[in-house]
C-alpha cells in the first residue's frame, strides 16, 4: 500500500529542499517493512536479486540515477556496436557468486580464451609471461639484470610495506618494477607509486610473485586472478547479465526506478528514515525499514540530513576518485589484432589501455566486416583530456593507435566517446584514516549497509561488489556478516565460503 501527503521540508538548508515533496511509503498492507536500495550495479542489483531469492516478501525499491542497469559494468551501444566501459570479465572463486551467474545468464554466459599484451619501448610483450617470448623480447642481458635484482630485494627487502612501490619492489624487484610496473600504474592513477597506498596492491595483485609468474608460465598452473587464461562472459556484453539480474528482480514484483537519484538521506538517532529522490523535475520521499546503498561513500556522507558530524564531512571531502573515458574506434577492418586487450605502459602515449571488442564477443560487432576497438584514457574530470571535443579524442586515439602499429589511422570510418565519473576509488595516504573514522560513524546508523566499490570506497572487482551485495541481502533476513571483510586476501582463496542459508531461507528459496 502506498500513501502520499503534500509535506514542506525542513533542515539547515532551506533554499535547496524549497518545494512541497510526496512522501512515499513502500511497505506492503499491514506491514511497515520495506527495503530501498540505492544503486542499480552488480552490488545493489545482486542484493535486490539475492533478498527476494531468500525470502524477502516485502517491497524491494532499487534506485538508479542513470537510465541505464550495470554501473560501471554496463555495456554502451553506438549504430549497433557495444562495448564495456572497461573490459570486465567474469572469473571468481567465489562459488556462489559463480552459481548465480550461471543461474541469471545460462546459455548467455560464455567461455572465452584470454589473449592480453604488455607494449613498452616499442615492443610488445605476452601476458601473463611466456618464457621464451620474454627472453627474445627482453633480450638475455637485461634478462640477467631482472634477476640479479629480483635476488637483491630478497636479501634486503623494503622493512615496511606502506605504499605500492615497495609491495612491488619486495616481490618482484626494483628493475622489473620499472619496466613493467611504474609507468602504468602512475598513468592509471595520475599519482607517483610511493603515493598509492600499499593495501591496493594487496587487493589487485593478490597471491602473485615473479617465482609464481615463471612457475605459472612453465607449467600453466596458477590460484592468481591475474593469470587466468580463460574468463567468461555474457554474449552481448556484461551490460547483458545486469538486465537480466534487473528483469528477474522486475518478474518477482519489485521496482528498480531509473532516472532517480537519491539527492538526500533523512536520519534518525539510530536509523535512516527516508531518502529524497529527484525524478521527472520533482522530488519525492521514500520511506523504508532497510537500506543499502551502493551510491558513492563520499556523496552518501554528505547527503545526510541532518548533516554528519563535521570531522565526518571533511573526513568524506578527503576521498578521491579516478576518472575515466573511452573513445571507441570504428574500424574497416575485421581483425587489426587478435588481442582481448593490450596495457600500454610506454609514457610517450595517452592511452592505457586498449579493448578489441570483436575478441571479447564476436556479437558485440554487427558488421562481420569491421571491427570496434575502445582507447581507455584514466584522467581527471576538469582536466585538458577530459575536456577535449570528441572529434578531437577520436583523432588522438586514431593516431596513438596508428603509432603502436595496430591499424592505420586510415581504417578509422567512426567513432564515439564516453565518459565515466569516479570509475576508481583512490588509495592515496590520506584515504585510510578518512575511511576508518566514515566505518565508525555510520556503524551507529543501524538499518544502513554499505556495499560495492564506490559504496564502500574499496576497488572491488564485480564478483566482490556482487558477495557484499549478497551478504548485505541476507545480513537483513537475520545474519551478521561482515561487509568490510569481503576483498581481503582470503577472498580469492578456494576456502572462502559464504555462510549457509539457514533452513527457513533456504526453503523460502525460489
Amino acid at each position: 500500500m502506498r500513501g502520499y501527503e503534500t509535506v514542506t521540508t525542513d533542515g539547515a538548508d532551506q533554499s535547496a529542499f524549497a518545494w512541497p515533496l510526496e512522501i512515499e511509503r513502500s511497505g506492503d498492507a499491514g506491514s511497515q517493512q520495506s527495503a530501498v536500495i540505492i544503486g542499480a550495479g552488480p552490488a545493489g542489483l545482486t542484493a535486490a536479486y539475492e533478498l527476494g531469492r531468500i525470502g524477502w516478501r516485502h517491497t524491494i525499491t532499487v534506485l538508479e540515477e542513470s537510465d541505464q542497469v550495470g554501473g560501471i559494468a554496463r555495456t554502451e551501444t553506438y549504430k549497433g556496436f557495444r562495448f564495456d566501459i572497461g573490459g570486465h570479465r567474469f572469473f571468481t572463486k567465489v562459488k556462489e557468486v559463480d552459481d548465480l551467474w550461471h543461474e541469471v545468464c545460462r546459455e548467455d554466459f560464455l567461455l572465452r580464451p584470454r589473449l592480453s599484451r604488455i607494449f613498452y619501448r616499442g615492443k610488445f610483450y605476452d601476458y601473463p609471461l611466456r618464457p621464451f617470448n620474454a627472453l627474445r623480447t627482453i633480450g638475455a642481458y637485461e634478462t640477467i639484470r631482472i634477476a640479479l635484482s629480483y635476488m637483491k630485494w630478497q636479501v634486503r627487502p623494503h622493512p615496511v610495506e606502506e605504499n605500492f612501490q615497495q609491495w612491488v619492489m619486495n616481490r618482484f624487484g626494483g628493475r622489473l618494477f620499472q619496466h613493467f610496473f611504474r609507468s602504468y600504474t602512475e598513468k592509471v592513477w595520475g599519482i607517483p607509486c610511493t603515493e598509492i597506498r600499499a593495501d591496493w596492491a594487496e587487493q589487485r595483485i593478490k597471491n602473485l610473485s615473479l617465482k609464481k609468474a615463471v612457475f605459472t608460465a612453465f607449467t600453466g598452473k596458477n590460484d592468481s586472478s591475474s593469470l587466468i587464461e580463460k574468463f567468461h562472459y555474457p554474449r552481448l556484453g556484461p551490460g547483458m547479465m545486469w538486465e537480466k539480474f534487473r528483469d528477474r528482480v522486475v518478474e518477482r514484483g519489485h521496482d528498480v526506478r531509473m532516472n532517480s537519484p537519491v539527492v538526500r538521506i533523512m536520519r534518525g538517532a539510530r536509523q535512516i528514515d527516508a531518502v529524497e529522490v529527484e525524478s521527472d523535475g520533482s522530488r519525492r520521499r521514500l520511506e523504508g525499514s532497510d537500506f543499502i546503498s551502493s551510491m558513492p561513500l563520499r556523496e552518501l556522507v554528505l547527503a545526510m540530513d541532518p548533516p554528519a558530524p563535521k570531522r565526518i564531512r571533511d573526513a568524506a571531502e578527503r576521498l578521491k576518485y579516478r576518472d575515466f573515458l573511452i573513445v571507441v574506434l570504428i574500424l574497416d577492418d575485421a581483425e587489426p589484432f587478435s588481442d582481448n586487450w593490450i596495457y600500454v605502459h610506454t609514457p610517450d602515449q595517452k592511452v592505457g589501455r586498449i579493448q578489441n571488442f570483436r575478441a571479447w564477443s564476436p556479437e558485440l560487432v554487427p558488421d562481420a566486416g569491421k571491427s570496434s576497438i575502445g582507447m581507455e584514457y584514466f584522467c581527471d574530470r576538469g582536466s585538458e583530456l577530459w575536456e577535449m571535443e570528441d572529434a578531437d579524442l577520436i583523432a588522438l586515439a586514431s593516431n596513438e593507435l596508428a603509432a603502436l602499429g595496430l591499424a592505420s589511422s586510415a581504417l578509422v570510418v567512426d567513432g564515439t566517446v564516453i565518459r565515466q565519473e569516479k570509475a576508481y576509488p583512490v588509495y592515496d595516504g590520506e584515504y585510510q584514516a578518512a575511511l576508518a573514522e566514515i566505518r565508525e560513524w555510520l556503524n551507529g546508523i543501524e538499518n544502513l549497509q554499505v556495499i560495492g566499490r564506490n559504496g564502500m570506497h574499496r576497488y572491488n572487482n564485480q564478483d566482490h561488489s556482487m558477495l557484499t551485495g549478497m551478504l548485505a541481502a541476507r545480513n537483513i533476513m537475520g545474519a551478521n556478516h561482515d561487509l568490510w571483510d569481503v576483498n581481503v586476501e582470503r577472498s580469492y582463496h578456494e576456502e572462502f565460503q559464504v555462510a549457509p542459508k539457514t533452513p527457513e531461507t533456504a526453503l523460502a528459496a525460489e
